[in-house]
């Protein structure tokens, strides 16, 4: 198979979709799932083995679901796994483009190592690195175990990066418990790794019984993290606001403005946090202000490139955030992890 011919799949569906703070690109597509985190290279030819392919129709109609996935991609029936995929998947990709993609991508791969388990708003994502750590796998099950997104892509370590900190200490800038939506070293925990102006972001929701709202999901209010108060997570000096950019109505997001409202703070040592998706109007600081670490600089809320209500938070090398480089964050509390599915405590009430 050519360079670049294997797809990967992914398709913007529920907490497939959810978050894609401040990238560039709505996925609401494949095709733009592609550009964004997908069309990878594999130089591999493909290969089928037909000890591995099992073809009967009692195969084919078996039940995929968290615990059987992994295998099944392996060692069992890939039209098992394909009559699982949703509507959506199947319009993005046929069973023997599936099955070629597939069979290219497993070559070489021996056992899997699971890297997330994750149940939020009625979708349940699984995720794992084979042995080597250079290929993953993830995937989106409805609670009826309809597959709603799959994604099979290489994975890159930012090894140089990844052990660098910030000088300044930071603390989290929101008071209570909280949930790390995107957060971690790998494509699989947080999807902004792979992008170096955003390689550390973390984007944070508010959870209650594993659903980050109740009752209508097209409505702010529902969430539980909108217009949530946010503090200045160190010392600084505020060089750029936004406030002027509407809150979307949820799973309609604002690709033109990919941050939407936020606060830049100069902390020193060339670190400028990021605090995004406020809510409009809310902003509390203007440009030249001099904070302390606790000050109020807005509520959270869900504009610009997001599609329902949560905080983007970075530490870069420079104001700008599409010119300047993530740094990773040296938080003041190492005892909590602050990377995907974890719940963790924020400042003090």
């Amino acid at each position: 198979m050519k360079q670049r011919n294997w797809k990967v799949l992914a398709i913007a569906l529920g907490a497939c979709v959810i978050l894609s703070a401040c990238g560039n690109s709505n996925p609401v597509t494949s095709e733009q799932a592609e550009q964004q985190s997908a069309e990878q290279t594999s130089n591999s030819e493909a290969s089928e083995n037909s000890n591995q392919e099992k073809n009967s129709s009692s195969e084919a109609s078996m039940t995929i679901t968290p615990d059987n996935f992994i295998d099944t991609l392996m060692t069992g029936s890939k039209e098992a796994i394909y009559s699982q995929f949703s509507p959506e998947l199947k319009e993005a990709l046929t069973l023997e483009q599936f099955k070629e993609a597939a069979n290219q991508f497993l070559k070489g791969v021996e056992s899997w190592e699971p890297v997330v388990n994750v149940e939020m708003n009625q979708l349940n994502e699984h995720s794992w690195k084979d042995q080597t750590g250079t290929k993953g796998v993830q995937v989106y099950l409805s609670a009826e175990n309809q597959i709603e997104g799959l994604l099979i892509q290489p994975l890159e370590t930012y090894e140089d990066t990844d052990s660098k900190f910030t000088k300044t200490e930071f603390h989290f800038p929101m008071k209570g418990e909280w949930y790390v939506f995107w957060g971690g070293n790998d494509v699989l925990s947080n999807y902004h790794y792979e992008h170096e102006t955003q390689r550390y972001a973390l984007d944070i929701v508010r959870t209650k019984e594993q659903s980050s709202y109740q009752g209508d999901a097209t409505v702010n209010e529902n969430y539980y993290a909108f217009g949530e108060p946010l503090y200045a997570a160190a010392d600084g000096t505020v060089v750029d606001i936004k406030n002027d950019i509407p809150d979307n109505v949820p799973g309609v997001m604002n690709p033109e403005e990919p941050a939407g409202n936020y606060v830049v703070i100069d902390h020193g040592n060339g670190e400028y946090s990021l605090t995004g998706h406020i809510k409009e109007g809310s902003v509390a600081v203007k440009k030249g202000d001099k904070l302390k670490q606790g000050d109020l600089v807005g509520e959270l809320g869900n504009s610009g490139n997001s599609s329902e209500a949560h905080l983007h938070f970075q530490v870069s090398d420079g104001a700008d955030l599409f010119t300047s480089r993530s740094i990773n964050i040296r938080w003041a509390d190492q005892s909590q992890q602050l990377t995907r599915g974890n719940t963790i405590q924020g400042l003090s009430e």
